[in-house]
């Protein structure tokens, strides 16, 4: 089993910034992609960004440009930076974590969830 735990969600006014992050615990070494998805008011749980442990990353069309991933293999961590924050960012953002994941974009294919942290973008 693997754990997830995210940090760093909060308040922030449009066109700021905020850091998440997710540190991943017990059988890591399962772990191949990992990956952020929101949940924004009204919608259903979308993908966000992934970063595969080689370092190839993909990102959704909404945030390119804005938001950026990184990981540490080492310390089984990921962050997300998220910058020129827009009002439709506002949600729950969820870290996952998956082995051979096909289509990133598909969350049945995770094996592994955090409970979420939440961000808010005031206009």
């Amino acid at each position: 089993q693997v754990q997830l735990v995210e940090s760093g969600g909060g308040l922030v006014q449009a066109g700021g910034s905020l850091r998440l992050s997710c540190a991943a615990s017990g059988r890591t070494r399962s772990i191949d992609v990992m990956s952020w998805f929101r949940r924004t008011p009204g919608k259903e749980r979308e993908f966000v960004a992934a970063r595969w442990t080689t370092g190839i990353m993909s990102f959704a069309d909404s945030v390119k440009g804005r938001f950026t991933i990184s990981r540490d293999n080492g310390a089984n961590t990921m962050s997300l930076q998220m910058n020129s924050l827009k009002f439709e960012d506002t949600g729950d953002y969820y870290c996952a974590a998956g082995g051979v994941v096909m289509n990133v974009r598909n969350e049945y294919e995770y094996d592994y969830w955090g409970q979420g942290t939440q961000v808010t973008v005031s206009s």
